[in-house]
Order: structure tokens, then sequence, then C-alpha cells
């Protein structure tokens, strides 16, 4: 299931919508030393839409920013969302506060299992928006000076909650407190969980991966098919 153990799916929904405005930092390698991970909720509603492919799109929501096209936004990462309660879960293992947004993640949520969630699950959220999900994220250099945690992107990894990617299918407008439904699981096994760690750290699952399809981002999907041309399934 999608939802969180123990909760009804009518408590899904999201807690914030965060945005994030290019500040110069000293973490990233993007050319001009600028990141918007930095994100903070949003007071009004926000209009998410399609914004590009990679390398010229940036974040799908309107209002938040993407520095580093080389590597984030575009349309197969066009939102973020982070499970407020794998937030909660770090606050107890760090001893500090983990406010909406400190993951620098688009949207926060609350009753979902985003680990257990499937690659080209979709949600809707709110009223308008469709979106399918595509793929976990992987931590950065940017990532790690943003928390300023010792061995971040490792511990990160090991705990194996990225969160996850979403692509935009249909444009809306979204707030805090909309509810979010899922409107279709596809019928194979690929977690963000497996997808997670066949990219990181367990690469002998890469072949499973291969029958999420194109639902997968398309960077996962080519690895796997590669894997599996040189290594067999």
């Amino acid at each position: 299931m999608a939802y969180r153990s123990g909760m009804h799916p009518s408590a899904m929904r999201l807690l914030s919508v965060n945005l994030g405005r290019a500040k110069a930092v000293p973490y990233t390698d993007q050319p001009e030393g600028v990141s918007g991970i930095d994100k903070r909720p949003a007071d009004g509603p926000v209009r998410v839409a399609v914004p590009g492919s990679e390398g010229f799109g940036a974040s799908g929501l309107a209002g938040d920013t993407v520095c580093d096209t080389r590597h984030h936004g575009g349309d197969e990462q066009a939102v973020y969302a982070m499970a407020r309660e794998d937030l909660d879960d770090w606050e107890r293992t760090l001893g500090r506060e983990l406010p909406n947004g400190a993951f620098g993640e688009n949207l926060t949520t609350t009753g979902l299992d985003l680990t257990g969630a499937l690659i080209g699950e979709r949600w809707r959220v709110g009223a308008e928006l469709l979106l399918e999900l595509t793929s976990g994220r992987i931590p950065c250099r940017t990532f790690q000076g943003h928390m300023g945690e010792p061995r971040w992107v490792k511990r990160f990894m090991e705990k194996g909650a990225p969160g996850a990617y979403f692509r935009v299918l249909e444009p809306g407008e979204i707030r805090a407190g909309d509810p979010v439904r899922i409107v279709h699981r596809p019928s194979h096994e690929v977690t963000v969980a497996l997808q997670f760690r066949a990219v990181t750290t367990q690469r002998e699952l890469l072949p499973r991966l291969l029958a999420a399809g194109g639902a997968l981002h398309p960077e996962a999907l080519a690895t796997a098919r590669k894997y599996v041309a040189e290594y067999g399934a």
C-alpha cells in the first residue's frame, strides 16, 4: 500500500508546498555558486506545470528555483516530495528540528509511504494536478552542504528513504492542506526503495527495474538496460 500503515487514505494530504530562491552558498559546484535548495513553505496557492527537459527546464513549481539544471529539475524531476514522517524520523536521529522543506522538497506530505510507493504511481493532488512518480532522490554535494551533517550523503543512502521525484501529467494549482489521492498503482513491484538501492548501493538489483518500463526516470532505465546488456538479467 502507498499510504502509511494504520492511517486511512483520507489522511493523505499536503502539509506544505515549498519554494526556494537562488542564493549564494559555499557548497555547490554550480557555475554561479548559487542554489535554491533552501525551500520554505508558500503562503498561498502555487501553480505546477511541465518545466521542460533537463538542462533547459527547471522546477515545475511557479516561484521555485532550480539553479543547477545540469543535474536537477526538468520534466522527469519536476516535483520532489518528502514525507513528514521521514523528516520526523531524521529529527530523532539528528537531534535537531527539520521544518517542512528542510530537505529541499517541494511537497511535504503526511499519511503517504513514499519509500514503498511504486515507480509509475500517479497522484491527484488537489482538484487539478496529476503527478507520476519517476525515481527516488540521489543525494549530492549541495544537499550535504545544506544539511551540514558529517557523512550526510552516505547516511542518507544507508537509510534508503529518499523521497520521490515526479513528472507532471496534468498541470494544476495546489496549496497546503490539499488532499492527495493515489489514482493509479502499476502492477509491477518496483518501489522507490528498490529503485534507490539499485542505482546506489546494490547494482545487482538493476535488472528488476526494467519491469517499470517507460515510467522510470530515463537515466535509471538506461543504466538498467546497460547493466543487463553487460552482465545479463
